[in-house]
């Protein structure tokens, strides 16, 4: 597993040390900074794998400074972590440039999962026009996926979804991460359209193949196979 480079601007002392504690039992390098003109110098300064941002600080507003990072081209992933956790307070993250938000109090497990799900997609989108798992295939610019070298015809939001899941490869998805990264939604509708969509795109990609696409991990979410 890859170490990350992060930058966390927190101005909890308490807080900031619960991250700085997490990160170096995964390996990671954490630079804190307790408030937003100096987090913002500090990411103008050096690159980061992804930076970790509270909402609430002495001198500025988290959504503020996202602002800035993104106005000034740092396209580095920002995970906004915070006390305000309604829908609309998600939804301005979101709007204002973050790629995740996540509400405190937190579970340490789910924030080290989305700090790295947050760097594979950043860097498969960055470095690579072709994803590449197992039998599958999934050409980006073309948006075309293959299995087993033969072409699977999708609609744009079984393609959608299909590339999600190439981008985490390997990984379990949730329900949540699909309505946030698939559907651009904070909330949950409470309706069966992921199920819908899930079996559709299971269906396409099993026809014809013996061995499962997609494996359905109860009370967690999907993984997707190798295909082999």
């Amino acid at each position: 597993m890859s170490k990350l480079n992060l930058l966390y601007i927190e101005d909890d002392r308490v807080a900031a040390s619960g991250v700085l504690a997490l990160a170096a039992s995964e390996g990671d390098r954490v630079i804190w900074e307790d408030n937003g003109a100096a987090g913002l110098r500090r990411a103008s300064a050096e690159p980061f794998d992804v930076i970790i941002l509270d909402r609430m600080l002495p001198d500025t507003d988290g959504i503020a400074v996202t602002r800035r990072l993104r106005e000034a081209g740092i396209d580095v992933p920002i995970l906004i972590l915070s006390a305000l956790g309604r829908s609309q307070d998600r939804c301005e993250g979101i709007e204002a440039g973050a790629d995740d938000y996540l509400s405190k109090p937190y579970q340490t497990e789910e924030l080290i999962v989305r700090i790295r799900a947050l760097h594979r997609r950043a860097g498969r989108r960055t470095h690579s026009a072709v994803l590449i798992h197992g039998a599958f295939e999934c050409h980006l610019k073309a948006r075309t996926a293959f299995r087993d070298n033969r072409y699977i015809a999708l609609s744009p939001k079984e393609f959608e979804l299909f590339r999600y899941f190439m981008e985490n490869a390997g990984y379990a998805v949730t329900r949540e991460m699909l309505l946030r990264d698939v559907w651009n939604m904070n909330f949950d509708p409470q309706t069966n359209v992921v199920d819908v969509n899930i079996g559709r795109l299971r269906r396409k990609l099993e026809e014809g193949f013996s061995g499962p696409a997609l494996e359905t991990i109860w009370g967690v979410g999907y993984r997707l196979t190798e295909g082999q």
